[in-house]
């Protein structure tokens, strides 16, 4: 199965590591990987901000650069949920454009969504002897209706002790441009999140999205230094039985 991998700007630009990861894992697993290079953002950013003009031709450049690929596999569900849910909708006046836009939307997937759903892998071979929580991204959560996915994949991991979080589904106060606009309210949020977190007793948080990593991982390394949040790729990848051979 050839798969293209979309990396998002969070993860191109900071997070290399992850992007990393996540090219290591499919290729392990398989799947023969595509890369555009001339791939950008998204979009999200300036849909949120409003400024649809510029939107509508980030989009169109997005689906001209992924037009051919059959799947399409990226790491950030808030992104996947932009080009699924919302390109049809800025580009809903032009016909050709929101039919190829919904093409588009049926053939890209968020991670886990794609290994359960579409290529029925749940177990990667990775091993962890401890506990782990794992935090619900909102657009994941509620723009995808992804949530049993990535726990599957996680409950295969042999030793490892999922557990719950008291707030699972609460934000963790990122919420892209929110976060820049509202410092003090996400910075609230994020505590509250942190505190799930630490009462929980797990020994890491994981993720499935680049902002909620970005942010509990700022506010961890300022206040509980010693613990670790880890995108679910990084968290397989670095647990696989194959990396420690």
């Amino acid at each position: 199965m050839r798969v293209s991998l979309f990396i998002p700007c969070t993860v191109d630009t900071i997070l290399v590591n992850v992007g990393q990861d996540f090219a290591n894992i499919m290729s392990d697993l398989g799947f023969k990987l595509n890369y555009h290079s001339e791939q950008t953002c998204c979009g999200q950013p300036v849909i949120t901000a409003g400024y649809l003009r510029e939107a509508r031709k980030n989009a169109k450049k997005f689906i001209d650069i992924f037009a051919d690929d059959e799947y399409i596999v990226g790491l950030s569900g808030s992104c996947i949920d932009t080009i699924k849910n919302e390109y049809v909708k800025i580009l809903s006046d032009e016909p050709i454009w929101a039919e190829r836009a919904q093409s588009l939307a049926s053939r890209i997937y968020e991670f886990s969504q794609f290994m359960v759903d579409v290529a029925e892998i749940e177990d990667v071979a990775a091993t962890y002897n401890g506990k782990v929580a794992y935090h619900d991204s909102c657009r994941n959560l509620r723009g995808l209706g992804i949530k049993e996915q990535p726990r599957r994949m996680l409950n295969a991991v042999k030793g490892i002790d999922l557990i719950s979080l008291n707030d699972n589904t609460e934000c963790c106060g990122f919420g892209g441009a929110f976060a820049i606009k509202y410092p003090y309210l996400s910075g609230a949020i994020v505590r509250d999140k942190v505190a799930s977190f630490i009462d929980s007793e797990a020994d890491v948080l994981v993720v499935s999205d680049p902002g909620c990593l970005l942010n509990i991982q700022g506010y961890l390394h300022r206040a509980y230094p010693e613990k670790k949040v880890k995108h679910i790729v990084s968290f397989l990848a670095e647990n696989r039985e194959r990396g420690k051979e």
